[in-house]
């Protein structure tokens, strides 16, 4: 008996912020849904790094239908002004919001999605493609029908790779345990793995930033605690940023701390260094070669940045941006050669839309390689989505972001370094601007000759980016 996928829920991959944001917006609608996610809890990728702190306050981190959601229970809202950490993110956001009556029992955890597909039909067949119903396949090995599908799985599990030509140095591969994640916590679980030992952190975004402080006050009070500072390009304006003349204050204040540690020496800085090899040595180090050139560390932290993994949806079609791997049409409007976080254009349903009716990407995956992405965008996108896919066509496009607007997140190119070393993190931003626009249409930015100029923005203590 065939099935019609008007009787069939929509499938959300990923229970993050974005996931959960469009599970209320689903929630709302009346529409059936249930929400894949692969840890066993709410945001298990964010929970790896809840010791960090957002670059976003409260204000731009929780979404309008989910705040509605948890309005109806005895939730007390944050102060929009704090800046919270990935923890807080959780336990004082979305797992409150997982426990409304609304989502508690459409959520499964233990979940891994490993293929999604149409019933009976391979990427090649075409007639009568669109009445199918959407195929998923769990790790375990159990399969379900949707009537439609949103990706909010994110990229956190695929980071880019530490070769300086954006495939796997050699030897990257074999040497995986001497390679820890980005944003490390480095005063608690992950201490020992530093104190006393020589780290090379790779990458020149803010997440690298972050880690290189707490490495540097970690060598104040742990004796032969060595800290290297790698990166791929020769100019490291972008992440020092303006010092004590930046318009952004806090922004400054992070650039001027690093930029302190790298000229007294307590972080040494190894620039123009395109990896090409990783080695173990004869005593169990790893040896990082560039040409002739070489450094020998104990770990080495990929703060590279993260790339999309489609591989799950391989049978469906999608157009791709062939640079960024976001959807073609969003391409434009977030590449980081051209945008910041902040600068990002109003993007809707049509924007994400693929060949293969029914599959949306939202959130960071939606982006692909590009580290321009906010949560308030994540969450506008969600809302687009589900808007449509309620036959609410005149909601989804009146697409409105109210979003923090800043040049900190500028590509690295800008600098002469790569938008992979960004690694997908911002700073604190100036006043919140206000945008809007229909679905499609571009909007003019500020960009000239491929450098960010911010426009009459003026710093205040509010934080915006990388939600």
């Amino acid at each position: 008996m065939s099935v019609s996928s008007k009787d069939l829920p929509v499938v959300v991959i990923g229970a993050g912020p974005v996931g959960l944001a469009a599970a209320a917006h689903l929630a709302e609608r009346g529409l059936r849904f249930v929400v894949l996610e692969s840890g066993p809890g709410v945001a298990a990728a964010i929970d790896e790094w809840r010791h960090v702190k957002l670059f976003s306050p409260w204000r731009y981190d929780i979404d309008g239908a989910a705040r509605r959601l948890l309005e109806q229970t005895s939730w007390i809202e944050p102060n929009l002004d704090d800046l919270p950490t990935g923890g807080d993110l959780i336990d004082a956001y979305l797992a409150p919001l997982a426990k409304t009556p609304q989502l508690a029992d459409r959520i499964q955890y233990g979940a891994q999605v490993i293929a999604v597909t149409r019933v009976g039909f391979d990427r090649v067949r075409t007639a009568g493609r669109e009445d199918a119903p959407f195929l998923v396949r769990l790790a375990d090995g159990e399969e379900l029908l949707a009537a439609a599908v949103i990706d909010a799985a994110g990229t956190w599990r695929r980071p880019n790779v530490l070769g300086g030509s954006g495939i796997p140095a050699r030897g990257e591969t074999e040497l995986a345990d001497a390679v820890s994640a980005a944003l490390p916590d480095v005063f608690g679980r992950d201490r020992e793995r530093f104190a006393g030992r020589r780290t090379a952190v790779v990458g020149a975004g803010h997440s690298a930033a972050t880690t290189l402080l707490e490495l540097g006050e970690l060598a104040e009070t742990e004796p032969g605690t060595e800290v290297l500072w790698v990166v791929r390009g020769e100019d490291q304006a972008r992440t020092y940023g303006g010092g004590d003349a930046d318009e952004l204050p806090a922004r400054g204040a992070l650039g001027a701390r690093l930029k302190k540690l790298v000229q007294s020496g307590r972080v040494e800085l190894v620039s123009s260094f395109r990896i090409e090899a990783i080695t173990r040595t004869t005593d169990g180090r790893a040896e990082l070669a560039a040409g002739d050139r070489r450094v020998v560390v104990d770990t080495i932290v990929n703060s590279t940045g993260f790339r999309p993994d489609h591989d799950m949806v391989g049978e469906l079609r999608l157009d791709l941006d062939p640079i960024l791997g976001s959807t073609r049409q969003l391409a434009p409007l977030i590449d980081p050669n051209q945008h910041s976080c902040g600068t990002v254009p109003p993007h809707g349903v049509d924007e994400l839309q693929h060949p293969e009716s029914g599959y949306y990407a939202v959130g960071a995956k939606a982006y692909g390689r590009a580290p321009t992405f906010l949560l308030a965008t994540g969450y506008e996108q969600a809302r687009s989505v589900v808007a449509a896919l309620a036959g609410d066509w005149e909601a989804a496009r009146d697409v409105q972001l109210n979003l923090p607007e800043t040049g900190v997140c500028s590509s690295n190119l800008a600098f002469g370094g790569s938008s992979d070393e960004a690694g997908g993190c911002c700073g604190p931003a100036p006043e919140a601007v206000t945008i809007s626009a229909p679905a499609g249409r571009g909007l003019a930015t500020g960009i000239s000759g491929g450098l960010l100029t911010v426009v009459e923005s003026k710093p205040t203590t509010q934080s915006g980016c990388c939600g």
